[in-house]
């Protein structure tokens, strides 16, 4: 496992200042690309800055966050288009069920449905990037166990945004938390109550940490130090590592919870530019 401790001249104040001046509209450059090269069996939207053909390039498989139970699609999309440009693929942005209306298993199968949905259009598994933020991380993370079980071949690459891992809220930092952050146990426990609808929360593939991670594709692993979630990337990195994962653990030191979306941001602070261009040296050749 490696892990980095990532330092820049940012703090949570400059970041959430930058957070605050993200507003809907024109985060799309003129002439983006949101063209859709087939249909796929669920919601969502496609975004591509790389003038590559799915079945050439890969794809970005994104699961926004929201607690399970958001979505803003004026700003999911964007976001989809900016890890196009970093990823060197077209992106699709999955509009999944949200809870407590749709609590697990609903998003998790609409995501191993347009996963499936990918390959059969002829996009190659190892080409693939399964990118999830926050509650979408944590997706994610389920979908990996999920298709594994089902003998469908693994995306290439795996990138969780400050995923809960571990659905027992049993991680220290959650009641400890290195610095500020926006959530607490009280929030967690409700978006985990909402999500799961009565499911256990320590089994898989909904609690990912409890389940057999050997054989899962090499994870770009990001947290930010300030968060309540600190803990639960720092404990599945560990458990996937001592499984045989390639597992690479970025915490952004003084970096609230999905500090990540500032790469929406105009102008962009110092962070923003270090994520997305980790990022993109992490892809490597694959890009």
């Amino acid at each position: 496992m490696i892990t980095s401790i990532v330092t820049g001249p940012d703090t949570s104040d400059t970041v959430l200042t930058a957070m605050s001046r993200i507003s809907a509209g024109s985060l799309l450059p003129p002439g983006a690309d949101i063209a859709e090269p087939f249909e796929l069996p669920v919601p969502g939207r496609w975004a591509n800055a790389s003038d590559r053909k799915p079945q050439e390039a890969g794809v970005v498989l994104y699961v926004h966050g929201g607690g399970f139970a958001q979505s803003n699609p004026e700003f999911e999309h964007p976001l989809a288009y900016r890890l196009s440009e970093a990823s060197g693929r077209p992106a699709f942005n999955v509009d999944y069920s949200l809870a407590p209306e749709h609590p697990f298993p609903a998003a998790h199968d609409e995501v191993v449905a347009a996963y499936r949905a990918l390959l059969a259009e002829g996009v190659p598994a190892e080409r693939t990037v399964l990118f999830g933020e926050s509650a979408g991380a944590t997706i994610a993370l389920e979908v990996l166990l999920t298709l594994r079980a089902e003998g469908v071949p693994l995306p290439g690459a795996v990138v969780p945004v400050s995923p809960i891992t571990d659905l027992t809220l049993t991680s220290p930092s959650i009641d400890a938390p290195a610095g500020r952050d926006g959530i607490g146990r009280g929030a967690l426990e409700y978006i985990v109550g909402q999500y799961l609808g009565g499911w256990p929360n320590d089994r898989v593939p909904q609690s990912p940490i409890h389940g057999d991670l050997a054989g899962l594709p090499r994870m770009l692993l990001v947290v930010g130090g300030d968060e309540a979630l600190l803990d639960d990337s720092r404990r599945y990195a560990e458990a996937a590592a001592e499984a045989g994962v390639e597992v690479t653990l970025d915490v952004y030191e003084g970096m609230p919870h999905a500090f990540h979306v500032v790469i929406l941001s105009d102008p962009r602070p110092p962070v923003a530019a270090t994520f997305l261009e980790r990022l993109s040296a992490w892809l490597g050749e694959d890009r």
